[in-house]
């Protein structure tokens, strides 16, 4: 029974050759159709496994009309992320919440058992001064300022492990008070451009911008040879979007993808469900945006 229309003589010829030939490619192409149709969704799925982001969520496979048992292979790679994702956000708010709590606790301590040290052997070295020999007031004195000097720099760490302003009058204060301290200290010049009509933020809200904005200005100060930075904050679109931005000499593409800092202001950023960009300034300088939705009162 023959199952093919091609035949091959004992000595054979062109035509057969051709018939061959265009058989075999015909079959090939067929298979190549076939596989890439099976094989193409897995090799999509392999790729986005590879470029898989923990701080860019929300990448999920989308397959058009896969074959049955790739489809199921995605649903269980998007329900792994799910998964993967809000355990993320869980292990950082416990994180995070563990990392606030322990700067209140080491705020406490400098204050009251540093701070109020310090603040006693000023107090010695006074009466000491009034009493002391006209040789030895000189030194007391030095002594005296020094220890005033570690008061300042024990009450600085307090502001920033924990930030009084924000506890007790509100995000834009706390910002306003965050851009001045550093003024002071690093001489960098901070021009605050702060909405009006700002609306209420959660606890939680309020404390990543701010700690975002201490952080880029942080890093504005010490790396990137500023000498003016901008903290604006405004709201529109359903959003709060926080920018620092400086004059420095920019941001380069390893500072975008390492660091510790950056890295914390992305988590930070996730853990609200806000977006957070790095972006360089033309035609120098780099700014820092951060966008968090508006959540509906609950």
């Amino acid at each position: 029974m023959r199952l093919s229309p091609a035949t091959v003589s004992e000595q054979i010829h062109l035509s057969e050759v051709v018939v061959l030939a265009a058989g075999v490619a015909v079959v090939l192409a067929v298979n190549l159709v076939l596989m890439r149709r099976v094989f193409g969704p897995l090799e999509r799925l392999t790729a986005l496994m590879r470029r898989v982001d923990p701080l860019a969520p929300g990448q999920r496979v989308k397959l058009a009309d896969p074959v049955a048992e790739v489809a199921e292979l995605s649903i269980a790679f998007n329900d792994m992320l799910d998964r993967l994702e809000l355990e993320r956000r869980d292990s950082a708010r416990r994180a995070l919440d563990a990392q606030e709590e322990e700067r209140r606790r080491m705020a406490r301590e400098l204050h009251d058992e540093i701070g109020q040290t310090l603040t006693g052997v000023v107090l010695q070295l006074e009466t000491l001064e009034r009493t002391a020999p006209d040789e030895l007031r000189a030194p007391l004195r030095s002594l005296e300022a020094s220890a005033r000097a570690a008061i300042e720099e024990v009450r600085e760490l307090v502001r920033r492990l924990r930030p009084e302003a924000l506890d007790d009058f509100g995000l834009r204060s706390a910002l306003v008070s965050l851009g001045s301290e550093l003024a002071e200290h690093s001489g960098l010049r901070v021009s605050p451009q702060l909405g009006t009509d700002l609306p209420a933020l959660s606890k939680e809200d309020e404390l990543v911008v701010y700690r975002v904005a201490q952080e880029s200005l942080v890093n504005v100060a010490r790396h990137a040879r500023a000498t003016r930075a901008t903290v604006s904050l405004e709201a529109g679109n359903g959003a709060v979007v926080l920018r620092v931005r400086d004059d420095g000499r920019g941001i380069d593409s390893a500072g975008l993808r390492s660091g510790h800092g950056m890295r914390g202001m992305r988590e930070r950023a996730l853990l609200v469900g806000g977006d957070l960009e790095v972006v360089r300034v033309v035609p120098h300088g780099t700014e820092v945006r951060l966008r968090l939705p508006v959540k509906a009162p609950a």
